[in-house]
């Protein structure tokens, strides 16, 4: 394994200039927010525009997306060979034409309730969610964030900022509304009636990437399960295929002699087709099941340590395991860009072997329908023996990546794992806020996973802190047996002492349990 050693930029204390140029960029960052604010609107009233323009700040603003651990990439160009663009359109100008369409982004208006919390928590998460929906392939047009204790019941904004909405809908030409929250089909429908548009809300969204992005038949089936259990409560009937029964006869309506029965609506039908595929899909992803479990299992067996990279989506995992592995993974500046979960297997300076497996992003309010269909892929985190926490230490609100991932972790009980907390990203953050997570995280890593800085340190910690062989032994191995002293070199065991004698290698060692079994006739001291 290649390791750099390039040192890194936060082991050395600031300097008083350096500490001084912190603060005044945190001052002048802090004026141009007022000014910019001016005389704006109260947030309790509710606002509009929190966007700020340009790019998500939940995508990373980094000038280079990929390094040269990172390989050909050649899943990123087969991902982007068709992209839609903003700004063409098919729209056909003469409507007699057998079809009208349209091919264009999607133009979508993003709509929050800010409940609790600060003004700046509220903005960083509809700013996440513009970046959602970029992700999926829209154009976001405006944002608008109102100030409430709790959502409306009926219309989640109240029927005031609705109205407001639909203005906004209106004037920009937006055909989708995307809602950061999880909606109830009433407040959806309730909200849709008003504005006139398409309204999603943040769940769906996040469906929706992970239904564009599953490229293995296992990530495939438990994206699916998870809409259809999203759809399932949310399944509307339209105008009479809500009252289309087989009963009996009554007048001229009813199916007749041969049709006369209890009846079934249209919508129960839809309902019971959608049970039937949920449980399809659970027999299939329970079929999957037992070939990780079995790959899981001889991992277990030969004692090899495993150590999981988990974090927020887009805060490098991908890419950390590629600098790592060299594994090629596909890496892109994206919100949930790699799905199916990748295990590679390296090796310690000393030579102690482990295994690393990249693991799929989390994100606040993670849609529990996703935990639980992905719960068979997020065993790889319980199960593992040290978990790599990945921050993004670039975005706005790093703890409060930190607090939603370990929410999540609480939800597949990996809570109590042993974990490294690694800060990514430290070429393109404020050194005042990496300093303010090392004070709070005793047990971290200030990496770069793009420049190498900070990788050999981390790589000391994993060393450290996996399981490493503890029986210790002192063999001779007659020359006969040269397979048993390629065991040592090969397997999990570390050779303390080496020397060749009349009869045999003399070897003290420290081997797991079942290579010791194995040494226990060669064992001088036995």
């Amino acid at each position: 394994m290649t390791n750099t050693n390039q040192p890194n930029p936060q082991d050395r204390s600031l300097d008083e200039g350096e500490i001084q140029a912190v603060i005044d960029r945190i001052l002048a960052n802090d004026r141009a927010a007022a000014n910019k604010a001016g005389a704006a609107r109260p947030i309790e009233a509710g606002s509009r525009g929190t966007l700020g323009g340009g790019r998500a700040q939940a995508i990373s603003q980094l000038s280079e997306e990929h390094s040269a651990y990172d390989g050909e990439q050649q899943d990123l160009a087969e991902r982007r060979a068709l992209r839609r663009v903003a700004g063409l359109s098919t729209e056909l100008e003469d409507v007699t034409e057998v079809e009208y369409r349209q091919l264009r982004l999607e133009r979508v208006v993003l709509a929050g309730v800010w409940t609790e919390g600060t003004v700046e928590e509220a903005e960083n998460s509809l700013r996440e969610l513009a970046a959602l929906a970029e992700t999926a392939g829209s154009e976001v047009l405006d944002g608008v964030l109102q100030r409430r204790l709790k959502p409306d019941p009926g219309t989640f904004l109240g029927s005031g900022k609705a109205q407001e909405l639909k203005d906004i809908v209106a004037a920009t030409g937006a055909d989708t509304v995307v809602v950061d929250s999880e909606l109830s089909p009433s407040q959806r429908r309730g909200l849709e009636d008003i504005v006139k548009v398409k309204v999603i809300d943040r769940t769906a969204l996040i469906l929706d990437i992970f239904a564009q992005h599953a490229k293995s038949r296992e990530g495939k089936a438990q994206v699916e399960l998870a809409q259809l259990e999203y759809l399932l409560p949310r399944l509307r009937g339209w105008g009479e295929s809500m009252s289309r029964q087989a009963g009996g006869r009554v007048g001229a309506a009813g199916g007749g002699i041969g049709s006369r029965g209890p009846g079934e609506t249209k919508i129960e039908l839809d309902r019971r087709r959608i049970r039937n595929r949920m449980a399809k899909l659970r027999r299939e992803i329970a079929a999957m099941k037992p070939a990780r479990e079995t790959k899981r299992a001889n991992r277990k067996r030969n004692a090899v340590p495993s150590v999981a990279i988990a974090g927020y989506t887009n805060a490098g995992k991908s890419s950390l395991l590629n600098r790592f592995t060299d594994a090629g993974v596909l890496v892109e500046n994206a919100l949930f860009a790699t799905l199916d979960p990748t295990v590679r297997k390296t090796e310690t300076a000393d030579g102690v072997g482990y295994t690393l497996a990249d693991t799929v992003g989390f994100v606040r309010s993670l849609p529990t329908q996703l935990v639980e269909a992905f719960r068979s892929t997020l065993e790889e985190v319980a199960d593992a023996d040290l978990i790599l926490h990945v921050v993004d230490v670039s975005h706005p609100d790093p703890e409060g990546q930190i607090h939603a991932v370990r929410e999540v972790f609480r939800e597949v009980d990996a809570q109590n794992v042993p974990e490294i907390i690694v800060l990514n990203k430290a070429d393109a953050a404020d050194p005042f806020v990496i300093e303010r997570i090392r004070q709070r995280e005793p047990n971290h890593a200030v990496v770069s996973a793009r420049t190498g800085a900070g990788i050999p340190e981390l790589l000391e910690k994993i060393s450290a802190a996996i399981p490493r062989p503890e029986v210790r032994l002192e063999v001779l191995i007659p020359y006969n047996r040269g397979d048993l002293v390629s065991r040592l070199h090969n397997e999990d065991a570390e050779i303390l002492e080496t020397e060749h004698v009349a009869e045999g290698t003399r070897l003290v060692v420290k081997v797991r349990e079942g290579l010791a079994s194995d040494l226990a006739p060669f064992n001088l001291h036995g």
